[in-house]
């Protein structure tokens, strides 16, 4: 498909998770949820190697099964809840590199985006492709637009809360967008180094909300579920 180029796609799953106990694999629509990540990532067909760090074993098991492989257990270290995504990918490359494997580009793609779609990741090759991008970033719109947002006094008075010249209307607003966490691509020699996906010539490639849902908390679950829901009966 993207010939000549080789790709890394990597999914990392950590075991721990204080806000929703279990993330990773919680069913969904009566799937662990890590495994609509890998069915996207294996239909998308654009991807060489397709590993999953994780320090669980339940949930290298059941990515082994989906069809990823697991080729290491992450260490203790970058298992905690302040390690860095970004170490947590240099550490794959590192690992890989020692054994004298090297790909074009790598792809990150979070199990908590269980939306994304195989159209997404083969779009956001293109965008990296097209727009001859150092990275691709995935972005929707906001869903509550931050000039209507402000913090609140100890009392609670709202008299400053909307600053001078804020439309009231919704459709004055400019559009405001926010990362969505489904998808994070960029050149290997490029990201290999840095501490971030954002330089001069990282873009956005834009998906649309209903396909942005982001796993944090039971009522993501739900609205996924739903979302799904309403997708298989369309295509009935």
């Amino acid at each position: 498909m993207f010939k000549g180029l080789s790709v890394l796609g990597f999914i990392p799953a950590r075991a721990g998770s204080k806000g929703l106990p279990g993330k990773n694999i919680r069913p969904l629509a009566g799937k662990p949820l890590i495994v609509y990540t890998i069915e996207a990532a294996r239909r998308s067909g654009v991807f060489d190697y397709l590993m999953v760090s994780t320090d669980g074993g339940d949930i290298a098991g059941i990515a082994r099964k989906a069809g990823a492989d697991v080729p290491f257990m992450r260490p203790a270290g970058l298992a905690t809840d302040n390690a860095r995504g970004i170490d947590v990918l240099h550490h794959a490359m590192s690992w890989l590199e020692e054994r004298g494997k090297k790909y074009d580009c790598v792809m990150t793609l979070q199990p908590t985006s269980p939306l994304r779609s195989a159209e997404d990741i083969i779009a956001a090759l293109d965008h990296l492709i097209e727009r001859d991008a150092d990275a691709i970033v995935s972005v929707c719109e906001v869903e509550h637009h931050p000039w209507w947002s402000n913090t609140l006094p100890e009392d609670d008075c709202m008299k400053d809360f909307l600053r001078p010249g804020i439309p009231a209307n919704r459709q004055e607003l400019p559009k405001y967008y926010r990362l969505n966490g489904a998808i994070y691509l960029a050149w290997w020699d490029f990201i290999r180094e840095r501490e971030n996906w954002f330089g001069s010539d990282t873009f956005a490639y834009v998906m649309p909300r209903q396909r942005s849902v982001d796993i944090d908390e039971e009522m993501d679950l739900l609205l996924a579920e739903l979302i799904l829901k309403l997708q298989l009966e369309s295509r009935k």
